[in-house]
C-alpha cells in the first residue's frame, strides 16, 4: 500500500501521489487523534495516525530541511521525558501555544506563537545540540503550519501547557523593562537575576558568559546598572541549568575577596534583546544590530554564536567563596577576556604589582599630566615619575595590580607623540615622591587625590566601558549650546583630521567622533579630556569600540 502512495506530514516523506487519511490505530500510535492544517494539502484538515509498523519510515529524517513553520518536530526524546521539559525547550524563544507528545515514538510536536520564534529556535539548536536528561535530541520544522489536538486524547500535555500559560498571563513584567510579556514562577524560570556586590574590578558580559556557560547553554544576557549596582539578567535554554548555576554560584566571588555574585530566579521567562553589544547579547540572533552609539559586536564573536557556548570548562570550587578568580582561571579564559578588551590577566589581584615602567617616550613632549590622562583610561593613576637621568622613561603607579595589567595590555605598542611606547611591569612596588625641598623639575607628580579618577566609585559605569585605543572616541557631558561644528573644530585643532561625527540620537550630551588614526585619537584624548566647554561642563573623552 505504502509504495503506491504519497504521504507527507511533520517532515516525514514517503513515495505517493495523493494525500490520504489513515485510520489504522495500533498500540503505538504516531499521531493519536491529531488534526493539522497543511499548507500543501487541498483539504483544510486531516486526521493522521499510523501504527508501529511504520517506524522504519523515520530513517534519514534528521537530514531533511523543511520550509519554516511554527510547528516543530522533536525526535529521539528520552522515554521518561515530561511535557514540562519539552515545553521548556521552546519557552526561551517565545510563547508555546500547543504540544503533542508521542511517547511510544519518543517524539513530540511543539507549536510556537510565531514562525519567527520557531526559526530562531531551530537556528539555535541546529548549532548547539539540545539535550534532555543528558541525551541529545533533534529538532526540525514540521510540514504543517498549525497543530490542532483533540484535548480529550492529549489531556496531560494540554494540562501542563495550560498551567504554564496561566502563570505566564498572571505575571506580567513591570512597564519599561526590556523583557517580553512572558513570565513564570521563580522556581520554574530559566532566567537568573544577578547582582554583583563589592565590584572593585570590571565584570563584563563576556565574563558572565564564561562563568555561567559551565552549567548549560546561555541564550541571552542583559546587563544594566540599578541603584548604583551592576546587575544582569541571564537566560538559559533550560530552567534546570538555571537551578544548577544558582546553587553552585550564589555567594561566590569572581575575583579574590570581591565581585560577589548574588543570584536569584527572575520572574521573567524570556528576555527580549534588541541589540548585540557589550551591554546586551542574544546568542541565538547574531544578526541583531548593535544599536545607536553602542559598541558593535566583534565579527569573530558573532561567528562564534553558531558554536557551542561552553568552551572553557571552568572549574567550580568545592569550598564556597574560594573561587579566585572564577571568571578567568586559565590562559584560554584570559585570552578570551583580553580579546574582549575588558579585563586583566588571571592571578592579578589587588596585591599585584601596581607600578608600570613606560619607555621610548617622546621626552620633548611627554609630561606627568599627559601620562596621567592616557593611563587613567584604564585605572586610577596614583603617581607619575619621569626619570631624571632618562627622560624617555617613566614610572606610573596605578591603584591596584588589575589596573596596571589592563593599562599594560592596552597601551603597550601604541603611539604617543609620534613614538611607539613600551609598557612593562616595574620591579618597584611604589613610586617615591621627591624629598621635601628637592626640586625635581616637575618630573614627579602625586595624583592620589585627583577628582579625575574614573574608577574611584565601586560599581561605576566606567568599568563597563573599558576598550582598547581606537580611532573612534566617545564624548560625553556636552552642553546644549555646543554644536557639531564646534566639536569638529576643537578636535581638529589637536593636529588630526576628524573623519566622522554623530550625536547620540536620544541624548545630545553624548557623541561619537572618529579621527583619521588611532594615534590622532590618543592625542585628542590627552589634550581634550576634561576640557572646559563652558556652562560648568567639562568634556569627558574615552575610547569606543563603535565605528561611525
Amino acid at each position: 500500500m505504502w509504495s503506491n502512495l504519497t504521504f507527507s506530514f511533520f517532515g516525514l516523506r514517503t513515495k505517493a501521489k495523493k494525500y490520504v487519511t489513515v485510520n489504522n490505530r495500533g498500540s503505538d500510535e504516531l499521531l493519536s487523534g491529531s488534526v493539522l492544517s497543511s499548507p500543501n494539502s487541498n483539504m483544510s484538515s486531516m486526521v493522521v495516525t499510523a501504527n508501529g509498523n511504520d517506524s522504519k519510515k523515520f530513517k534519514g529524517e534528521d537530514k531533511m530541511d523543511g520550509a519554516p513553520s511554527r510547528v516543530l518536530h522533536i525526535r529521539k526524546l528520552p522515554g521518561e521525558v515530561t511535557e514540562t521539559e519539552v515545553i521548556a525547550l521552546g519557552l526561551p524563544f517565545g510563547k508555546v501555544t500547543n504540544i503533542l507528545m508521542l511517547k511510544g515514538k519518543n517524539q513530540a510536536f511543539l507549536e510556537l506563537a510565531t514562525e519567527e520564534a520557531a526559526i530562531t529556535m531551530v537556528n539555535y539548536y541546529s548549532a548547539v545540540t539540545p539535550h534532555l536528561r543528558n541525551q541529545p535530541i533533534y529538532i526540525q520544522y514540521s510540514n504543517h503550519k498549525e497543530l490542532k489536538t483533540d484535548n480529550t486524547l492529549n489531556q496531560r500535555a494540554q494540562a501542563v501547557l495550560q498551567a504554564v500559560t496561566a502563570v505566564q498571563t498572571a505575571n506580567t513584567p513591570l512597564s519599561g523593562t526590556t523583557v517580553s510579556e512572558s513570565a513564570v514562577t521563580p522556581a520554574q524560570s530559566p532566567v537568573l537575576r544577578i547582582i554583583i556586590d563589592n565590584m572593585y574590578y570590571p565584570v563584563t558580559l563576556d565574563v558572565l558568559h564564561q562563568i555561567f556557560s559551565k552549567f548549560g547553554a546561555v541564550l541571552k544576557i542583559i546587563t544594566f546598572t540599578k541603584n548604583n549596582q551592576f546587575q544582569a539578567l541571564l537566560q538559559y535554554g533550560d530552567p534546570v541549568n538555571a537551578q544548577q548555576a544558582k546553587l553552585a554560584l550564589d555567594g561566590q566571588n569572581i575575583y579574590n575577596a570581591c565581585c560577589t555574585l548574588r543570584i536569584d530566579f527572575s520572574k521573567l521567562v524570556n528576555l527580549n534583546v534588541k541589540y548585540n553589544n557589550d551591554k546586551s547579547r542574544d546568542y541565538t540572533r547574531p544578526d541583531l544590530p548593535s544599536g545607536d552609539g553602542q559598541p558593535a559586536l566583534d565579527p569573530a564573536i558573532a561567528a562564534a554564536f553558531a558554536k557551542e557556548t561552553s568552551l572553557l570548562g571552568l572549574p567550580v570550587a568545592a569550598v564556597p567563596g574560594a573561587l579566585s578568580p572564577l571568571a578567568i582561571p586559565n590562559a584560554a579564559a584570559a585570552a578570551a577576556a583580553a580579546a574582549a578588551g575588558r579585563v586583566g590577566m588571571p592571578g592579578v589581584s589587588a596585591g599585584g604589582n601596581t607600578v608600570l615602567l613606560v619607555s621610548n617616550l617622546n621626552e620633548e613632549m611627554v609630561t606627568p599630566q599627559s601620562l596621567f590622562t592616557l593611563f587613567g583610561v584604564y585605572g586610577d593613576v596614583q603617581r607619575v615619575k619621569i626619570l631624571y637621568n632618562k627622560k624617555d622613561s617613566a614610572l606610573i603607579q596605578m591603584a591596584d595590580g588589575n589596573q596596571s595589567q589592563l593599562a599594560m595590555n592596552h597601551l603597550n605598542g601604541q603611539k604617543m607623540y609620534g613614538k611607539i611606547i613600551r609598557v612593562t611591569l616595574s620591579k618597584h612596588q611604589t613610586v617615591q615622591l621627591p624629598r621635601e625641598g628637592l626640586d625635581d623639575q616637575g618630573l614627579t607628580k602625586d595624583f592620589g587625590n585627583s577628582p579625575l579618577h574614573r574608577f574611584k566609585k565601586p560599581g561605576s559605569k566606567n568599568f563597563q566601558n573599558i576598550f582598547p585605543p581606537s580611532a573612534t572616541l566617545h564624548l560625553s557631558n556636552i552642553p546644549p549650546s555646543v554644536a557639531e561644528e564646534d566639536l569638529r573644530t576643537l578636535f581638529a585643532n589637536t593636529g588630526g583630521t576628524v573623519k566622522a561625527f554623530k550625536f547620540f540620537q536620544r541624548d545630545h550630551k553624548m557623541a561619537l567622533l572618529q579621527m583619521a588614526t588611532v594615534e590622532e585619537a590618543i592625542q585628542a584624548l590627552i589634550d581634550l579630556h576634561n576640557y572646559n566647554l563652558g556652562e560648568n561642563h567639562h568634556l569627558r573623552v574615552s575610547f569606543s569600540k563603535s565605528t561611525i
